[in-house]
């Protein structure tokens, strides 16, 4: 529709003093912290592809579409009008348009296709679409990492993998060899084991060549993918399976959704508790080896965490500059107010951290299969910034939020989605705690993996006085029984702030390393809210640098 000017002039006032709408604004050209992460990851052959990519998010019809899709919410179909089973989930054709735009621009085929840097490509795609509706990513960022999980099986990945790399939506709810691109989601939790999947409860029964599977899970994000990679036992263990929506013969599974989940946030994407009753199954993988299997799927997710919170707080920070240069109070913008700018340049702080770490961790995804050292700095690297970035997220979002005033409270602009969506990260691929363990378990189990972690701090040390005090403190964690259950929140914390500082080095402007350095591993600097710090940085670089205008 096309976009019309509203009336300004009403009978008891002038509306003045508020910012035009944040629209028509390339998302990637605009974002000068992105483009030089991007570019020190090997991403710049993207370029052109990346900004035509945020041009597109950025525009007014798209964000339309994210506001319809958030309204207009998934509906469950269980039965038709004669009675027969269906479970369907109906969404608004802006959904739908979100999907295709994502989908068809790679998000999901891009790391599997790309000639090179194809994860930071993924990455790129990922955190533009994110700040057009991160609800649609779900889906997306399942289908991307399905495929190494896949790769386990090769008769499953001949059929599955080329469908995903088509870089299609299709939205059709029709078997998979009759469509033009398919997605795959995930469904293992249970509800009496959560991030424990060991008590799971599913159970895979052997039926010639293939298997049939008994039981329920308590998550399954976005139900209408054309298969699902699930966890059930046989009597080897644990076994890893890809469950289609329709069996071979053409018939629908059984599969029966239950019910859609009502959530905090990602209100757009459907979330459901799902039971198998006899549904046609494939196994994929060894028998008994499946959280090996699907951790390789989890692992890939991880990043999109990562790559989604980054994205996040750009997104929020963009919004907090925008409103604050296009609105005035006690007679100067509010950009140009002491106590905001100090806040705003608090925030693009973090930012441009967040930033740079998820794409230094996205190119050791590109890296890993042919660099020892990439490969375990990626195992120990991953789980470190999912817990850290996605932590942030929360607090940043809701300090943008309040940049806006009450303006930020009310439903018709986009803060409070924003900030209903920001924990969701750092709950989806385990929540903090269990996240934390992990990374105690990459150092005991993978080789190499701190020593890689550590050699990448060291690289900027000798640039900032904080830094290299953080650094050396690092040593302390090494120290017999300083590393335990208790503590693993706080190594983590600690090494996600070193390789934030590390990942700067050398990518951003030193401005911007040496504020992050002064006001985040500065003892006596540091604050615990934004804007309350008394480091010093430069404010106005600071801002001109993280400004979308």
């Amino acid at each position: 529709m096309p976009h019309h000017r509203p009336r300004a002039h009403l009978v008891t006032h002038d509306v003045t003093n508020q910012p035009p709408p944040f629209e028509n604004i390339n998302l990637y050209d605009n974002d000068a912290a992105l483009i030089g992460a991007v570019e020190a990851s090997g991403g710049d052959s993207h370029e052109e592809r990346l900004s035509a990519f945020g041009a597109r998010c950025g525009a007014a019809e798209v964000l339309e579409w994210a506001q319809l899709a958030n309204k207009f919410t998934p509906q469950l179909k269980s039965f038709d009008r004669y009675g027969h089973r269906l479970d369907e989930v109906e969404f608004h054709p802006a959904y739908h348009a979100l999907m295709e735009l994502g989908l068809a621009a790679g998000t999901a085929s891009a790391a599997w296709t790309a000639d090179q840097a194809g994860h930071v490509l993924h990455a790129a795609l990922m955190f533009l679409m994110g700040q057009a509706e991160g609800g649609v990513c779900c889906p997306m960022s399942m289908t991307y990492a399905a495929v190494p999980a896949l790769l386990h099986e090769k008769r499953v990945a001949d059929e599955w993998i080329p469908r995903i790399a088509a870089s299609k939506y299709d939205s059709r709810f029709i078997p998979p060899g009759e469509k033009s691109g398919v997605t795959v989601g995930m469904a293992m939790t249970e509800k009496q084991g959560g991030s424990d999947v060991r008590a799971n409860t599913t159970r895979a029964e052997r039926r010639g060549d293939h298997w049939l599977l008994y039981g329920h899970k308590w998550f399954c994000s976005a139900p209408m993918c054309d298969a699902f990679l699930t966890l059930a036992y046989v009597e080897e263990g644990l076994t890893c399976f890809l469950v289609p929506r329709w069996t071979p013969a053409g018939e629908r599974n059984a599969i029966h959704v239950m019910r859609l989940k009502d959530k905090l946030g990602d209100r757009a994407n459907a979330s459901s508790e799902i039971e198998y009753h006899g549904a046609y199954a494939e196994m994929v993988g060894e028998p008994g080896r499946g959280v090996r299997t699907i951790i390789d799927m989890v692992q890939h997710t991880r990043l999109d965490c990562i790559v989604g919170s980054a994205g996040g707080m750009r997104a929020a920070l963009a919004q907090a500059l925008w409103h604050a240069e296009h609105r005035s109070a006690f007679q100067k913008k509010l950009i140009d107010q002491p106590a905001m700018a100090r806040v705003l340049a608090d925030l693009a702080i973090d930012s441009e951290a967040a930033t740079a770490l998820a794409f230094r961790v996205a190119r050791s995804f590109d890296h890993a299969a042919d660099d020892e050292d990439e490969a375990a700095f990626m195992r120990l690297a991953t789980p470190i910034a999912k817990y850290w970035i996605c932590k942030r997220l929360p607090g940043f979002v809701y300090e943008a939020l309040e940049c806006h005033g009450g303006a930020g409270f009310i439903e018709d602009g986009v803060m409070p989605r924003y900030f209903r969506a920001s924990p969701l990260n750092a709950i989806w691929e385990v929540s903090g705690n269990v996240i934390a363990l992990d990374v105690l378990r990459a150092i005991g189990r993978e080789e190499g993996s701190l020593e890689a972690v550590v050699g990448e701090v060291a690289k900027a040390q000798g640039s900032n006085g904080h830094y290299d005090r953080h650094a050396k403190r690092l040593a302390e964690w090494l120290e017999p029984g300083a590393l335990n259950e208790s503590s693993a929140r706080a190594f983590a914390e600690d090494m996600g702030l070193a390789l934030q500082g590390a990942s700067l080095y050398g990518v951003a402007p030193d401005f911007v390393f040496d504020a992050f350095c002064n006001a985040r591993l500065d003892p006596d600097a540091r604050s615990y809210g934004y804007g309350a710090s008394d480091a010093r940085i430069d404010e106005a670089a600071l801002i001109a640098r993280a400004a979308p205008f």
